[in-house]
């Protein structure tokens, strides 16, 4: 058996989040995973011993708890790994994802600080960033996008909400049926969702995009819509030239896959299927097209690219191990 190399520790493990890193992470026998008594969840003296204790520590915590958790953190070789959105556009912290930019993956093993991107965010950037720095996609394009997500998204509450929609009821007892969860629900309707900061610090843009967040009744996955008429595109920005770049970007990735221009597979039954790159640690990229028009769709599963998994690969990759180990 191999020794263990790494010990780490996962700071609210009893979270969505938390338990699927922990699943990722329990099968590798190169990694210790350290682990809090349950009564002592809220012991701070106890937790700052574990994080210290850790080579790596996730933070999967609302983003003021998370914020509290790294100030416990003293040990200059422990590298903490936030899952929440606090430190996403903070100075000090590199951005979670590898694809990011060239010279990404370096910054991620010399750094101790990492902030995971969130999952809307790591669709929108992953499909806009490489047509930015192609100059495809001016940086003062003012966008506007569209996400459609599982309801896991939502942490423990919201999967509860749905869960109890769904159980059997007394068909005559009143509220029998739930419409509201039955139909898919616009959110962020202030237009201050928590992922905008992210989504234009990382992909260059001046402002960021009108985004509309929308959640269905299916447990997981997501894709974000990207419509892209020609007064949005530089000159020339055709819909092969859009795909070329996200192409030429993502070539020899593990985990993002562009697919093939106008692809009738994609389309079968005339529908897209929006829980496509479920089970996986991939985003899968879509650019649709004809003279006058585009339209791109990034698909990742919400809870794997989105969350947990973009956390793990971050975490090969900051300690130099096979970036996809225990992702495949």
């Amino acid at each position: 058996m191999t020794a263990a190399r790494f010990r780490i520790y996962v700071d609210g493990q009893e979270g969505t989040t938390g338990l699927r890193i922990h699943e990722y992470l329990a099968r590798r026998p190169e990694l210790e995973l350290l682990r809090i008594a349950p009564e002592r969840r809220k012991d701070s003296a106890e937790r700052a011993r574990l994080l210290n204790e850790a080579d790596v520590a996730f933070l999967c915590l609302p983003d003021a708890a998370s914020r509290e958790a790294a100030a416990l953190v003293d040990n200059p070789r422990t590298c903490l790994i936030d899952a929440s959105s606090a430190h996403r556009t903070a100075p000090g912290w590199v951005f979670g994802m590898p694809e990011l930019a060239p010279g990404q993956r370096e910054a991620l093993r010399a750094t101790r600080r990492i902030a995971n991107p969130g999952c809307h965010a790591s669709a929108f950037i992953l499909m806009v960033r490489p047509l930015v720095d192609a100059g495809l996609l001016p940086r003062d394009a003012a966008l506007c996008a569209t996400s459609l997500t599982g309801y896991s998204g939502g942490g423990k509450s919201m999967i509860g909400q749905y869960e109890r929609a769904r159980a059997p009821r007394d068909p005559q007892a009143p509220g029998a049926t739930d419409d509201l969860l039955a139909a898919p629900r616009p959110y962020a309707l202030g237009l201050a969702h928590k992922h905008l900061p992210e989504m234009q610090a990382h992909t260059g843009l001046a402002q960021a995009p009108v985004f509309l967040p929308v959640v269905g009744d299916f447990y997981k996955g997501l894709a974000v819509t990207l419509p892209l008429p020609a007064s949005l595109r530089a000159p020339g920005a055709s819909a092969p030239a859009l795909h070329e770049a996200l192409q030429r970007r993502y070539e020899g990735e593990a985990f993002v896959r562009v697919a093939p221009l106008r692809d009738p597979s994609v389309l079968e039954a005339g529908f897209f299927d929006v829980q496509g790159s479920n089970d996986s640690n991939r985003v899968d990229l879509f650019v649709f097209g004809n003279d006058s028009q585009c339209l791109l769709i990034a698909r990742l599963d919400n809870l794997g690219k989105g969350a947990s998994g973009a956390a793990v690969q971050a975490m090969n990759v900051h300690l130099g191990l096979d970036e996809a180990a225990g992702l495949q």
